[in-house]
């Protein structure tokens, strides 16, 4: 399939409302484009020099426009999908675009596996004093929070290619047990630092009980 392209230094994941300042022309033309041919465009992660993979988008709303032509619209993110080819110009259009693939989403997750990452993500946020909203297991899915869990921008992008909702829990859960254990430890460092560092009266040794007769 051919899709309109916006490369972006972003990583957006199916569901994720995306909000976009478009100031480019080639961009104002697109967003128009969408608007009056209601087409749906890609937004490719850049990427150690590259674009592989991204995520296919539908606008949603211009919220703003502004004098100049600018514009803020929100959009909401759909499929993911593998870049086939990339072309600086899509025919006689300004914006670029490209063949995709799109891959496949297989919700393959076990409850007692989301309540597990679930129960991890709490733990983090509880570490990190910061208020943790509970969610219900049959509305939780690993995309849900994904850009609060402390996740790198690589591994962000790891974990957008991965298609089976197992594999993305598991990814997720490897992460959070690792976090976990290093904010543990660094505030155990925190903790002995501190009660070492308090005044404290210590008794001298007596080097008479150690003398020998």
């Amino acid at each position: 399939m051919k899709l309109p392209m916006f490369p972006l230094q972003s990583i957006f994941f199916p569901g994720e409302t995306v909000p976009l300042h478009i100031f480019e022309d080639r961009y104002k033309q697109l967003i128009m484009d969408c608007r009056e041919e209601a087409i749906t465009f890609g937004i490719p992660v850049y990427i150690h020099d590259s674009i592989l993979f991204g995520t296919e988008v539908q606008l949603v709303e211009i919220v703003n426009t502004y004098e100049t032509g600018e514009m803020d619209v929100t959009c909401v993110a759909r499929q993911v999908f593998k870049v086939l080819s990339f072309e600086n110009q899509m025919g006689d259009k300004l914006y670029a675009g490209g063949d995709v693939q799109f891959l496949d989403n297989i919700n393959d997750a076990e409850d007692s596996v989301k309540r597990e990452v679930l129960g991890l993500l709490e733990a983090l946020y509880n570490l990190m004093s910061v208020p943790f909203t509970p969610i219900e297991v049959s509305k939780f899915h690993s995309h849900v929070l994904v850009h609060k869990m402390g996740l790198s921008f690589d591994q962000e992008y790891e974990l957008l290619q991965i298609s089976k909702e197992s594999e993305r829990l598991q990814f997720i859960k490897n992460h959070l047990v690792t976090t976990i254990t290093v904010l543990e430890e660094v505030n155990r460092t925190k903790q002995t630092i501190k009660l070492n560092g308090d005044f404290k009266n210590f008794d001298p040794l007596d080097f008479e009980d150690f003398s020998t007769n």
